[in-house]
């Protein structure tokens, strides 16, 4: 008995020994970790100076305007992503109607126009010289102060462009949720005497929360960090805020911490999405399992409007902002100012590689120490490492111009001095922060590939290989990479769709001789030079269909 309790006290020790080891993969990973930290540890290190009073003349200038207004924009944006994106999930998924496959597919398709873009050709369509007001004013024989029209330029506009672009993320996971859950549930609500709507909001929407709640974390992560938007529309949100006081005023201090502030609204949106990933089931009797047996019969009025709900969307979101985008890109202005193309092209291609390249070796590091490394300090670091996804560009931007700044100006120096160096800063007036806040904002998509792929792989592969005499450098070559090679080349093609398409970092980072596809789209269009703005944002548009698609793909399986 004495002897058992022993040898279970001895097990403990070693399983916890283990968890706790640092191995070879270990310290990469921990490594990786420290890296994506630091413009967190930056911004938090660097707020409090300046002491109260710094933050007192904040708080009775700006930061009562940013909060309200980033807050105010989350719950709108949000709000209409939430009924629009479950709405049309629900349909596609209860309902039969005329489209319904089309649209259980085609409603994704938002994603791929970048709000910035959006917000761009919606104030062209809708303000007084834009086509739309004056074709009503020529139509009716309208005057100037005749009518109301809603100002596009507004936070209830933003909000709009934003929830119209970002609602499929709340409908892919509510679809799925709907998909996965028991018909046999709702059907016995139906015989109790429910109604459609009745079980609806008693059945089938409590048992979906969890992953509705989940893509509502997705939208309000996006709508924190956007940039694009609010500059255009002139609303002051902590991203423009951030992005007026560090380059427009030079004021460093007050950038960093507003930084800080919006750091609570990272950090409470994690949480908040890693809560939402528990709870969610799938049932074998799923409405997946009865593809063509409609749970809820709808009249012929009822699919006329189950129809146009659904289209609503898709044409608002994506046809109406696609289609306008094409027909200027064919003016002769928008193939004029397209001549020097390659100039910034090259910029994205350039900086989209070495990015993808960075993010695809940091993801194999983190996958094989996953697979490896049954340590918990593995798994802490893997999860510092792929926060990235939740950090708006302009808060990666200052947390690691902060530090890396200060490092520059000496290195610089110390070049200088040393070697007789006559150029200038090293780090940041080079494209290396750049990529370096691209790969920590992008980490987590190239991760979530390689370790889909390398879950897949049998680990008798690995032990056989072994055990024939292959070293891990050979393993690696012959195994894992042709293996991996689907995953790999997926998370490379979306890290750098991700990357061409980022405004704010850009923005920030950029080198004076870097021009990109993004900063070109931004610079033209906010000097109201949208048509020569076009085919740069139509290439975007045309980029973001990828990622799409791939969502749409892994969606049906």
């Amino acid at each position: 008995m004495q002897v058992s309790r022993i040898t279970q006290v001895d097990g403990a020790k070693a399983s916890t020994a283990a968890r706790l080891q640092l191995d070879g993969w270990t310290l990469s990973a921990l490594v990786l970790a420290a890296f994506a930290a630091l413009p967190i540890v930056a911004i938090l290190a660097t707020a409090p100076e300046g002491g109260f009073e710094a933050i007192a003349h904040l708080a009775q200038t700006v930061l009562g305007r940013y909060v309200a207004n980033t807050l105010a924009l989350m719950v709108m944006a949000g709000g209409f992503a939430l009924v629009v994106g479950t709405g049309c999930a629900w349909l596609v998924s209860a309902a039969r109607f005329p489209g319904r496959r089309l649209f259980a597919w085609a409603l994704v398709l938002p994603l791929a126009v970048p709000a910035y873009i959006a917000a761009y050709l919606y104030a062209d369509l809708l303000d007084f010289t834009g086509p739309v007001q004056s074709g009503l004013r020529s139509t009716f024989d309208l005057s100037v102060g005749e009518y109301w029209f809603p100002e596009m330029r507004s936070l209830t506009g933003g909000a709009f462009v934003l929830g119209i672009v970002l609602y499929p993320y709340v409908y892919l996971l509510a679809r799925s949720a709907f998909a996965a859950q028991s018909l046999s549930q709702f059907r016995a609500a139906r015989s109790l005497g429910a109604t459609p709507a009745r079980a609806f909001w008693r059945v089938a929407l409590p048992a979906a929360r969890p992953a509705i709640a989940g893509g509502l974390a997705l939208v309000l992560m996006e709508v924190l960090a956007d940039f694009g938007v609010a500059q255009y529309f002139a609303i002051p949100t902590f991203s423009t805020g951030i992005f007026r006081s560090w380059l427009a005023m030079g004021d460093k201090q007050a950038a960093l911490k507003l930084a800080a502030f919006m750091l609570i609204f990272v950090i409470a949106l994690i949480a908040w999405e890693a809560r939402t990933r528990t709870g969610r089931t799938a049932s074998k009797d799923g409405l997946a399992a009865r593809e063509d047996t409609p749970l809820v019969e709808l009249s012929p009025m009822g699919k006329a409007l189950a129809s146009i709900a659904c289209a609503l969307p898709l044409l608002l979101g994506f046809v109406v902002p696609a289609v306008h985008l094409a027909m200027m890109s064919m003016s002769d202005t928008a193939i004029a100012a397209a001549g020097d193309l390659w100039d910034y092209a090259s910029g994205s291609l350039w900086l989209g590689l070495a990015t993808a390249l960075v993010c695809l070796v940091a993801a194999l590091v983190l996958g094989f120490a996953k697979a490896r490394s049954q340590s918990r300090i593995a798994r802490g670091a893997i999860r510092v490492s792929t926060l990235g996804y939740a950090m708006p560009g302009a808060l990666l931007a200052v947390g690691l111009l902060a530090p890396l700044g200060a490092l520059d100006i000496g290195l610089t120096r110390g070049l200088r001095d040393t070697f007789g160096y006559t150029g200038g800063l090293v780090l940041t007036g080079t494209s290396l922060v750049l990529v370096y806040a691209l790969a920590v904002r992008f980490l987590t998509v190239a991760y979530n590939s390689v370790d889909g792929g390398l879950a897949a792989i049998p680990p008798s592969l690995d032990a056989a290989a072994r055990s024939l005499g292959a070293g891990p450098a050979r393993v690696l070559a012959k195994i894992y990479v042709p293996l991996l090679s689907p995953s790999l080349a997926a998370a490379a093609a979306l890290v750098f769709i991700d990357t061409v398409r980022e405004l704010p970092a850009t923005l920030i980072l950029r080198p004076f001789n870097l021009e990109t596809l993004a900063t070109r789209t931004y610079r033209l269009a906010s000097d109201e030079r949208l048509v020569e703005a076009s085919i740069p944002a139509l290439i975007l548009l045309a980029a973001g269909l990828l990622p799409v698609l791939l969502l749409t793909r892994s969606a049906k399986r």
